[in-house]
């Protein structure tokens, strides 16, 4: 789907005092919509898709998630944004999407 000019996405990663990591996705030009999720497109809505070194682990509906225990060394996050029938957004041939590499020790 073609992003609009003002869509963005930001990814944070801080480490969880307890476990994991916690992730906030913060957005622009972006309406987060759940409650369509896998229905027909809408310009401009959806939710985002996660992925851990490559391999998707989740749909994100909000802007917070907790990601579980990663194994020891470095990690790449990266979230896309997504429409209701989960096609990327793209923008100059690219996925609108950030990543954030974490190093587990």
């Amino acid at each position: 789907h073609p992003a609009p000019a003002g869509m963005r996405v930001a990814l944070h990663v801080t480490a969880d005092r307890m476990a994991g990591h916690n992730l906030h996705v913060t957005t622009k030009g972006f309406r987060w919509a759940p409650q369509r999720a896998s229905g027909a497109h809408r310009a401009g809505e959806g939710h985002a898709h996660l992925y851990v070194d490559g391999k998707k682990q989740a749909r994100l509906y909000g802007a917070w998630y907790h990601l579980g225990d990663l194994a020891k060394g470095r990690h790449t996050i990266r979230v896309t944004l997504n429409g209701n029938d989960h096609g990327d957004y793209v923008r100059d041939g690219r996925a609108v999407g950030a990543s954030r590499t974490v190093t587990v020790r």
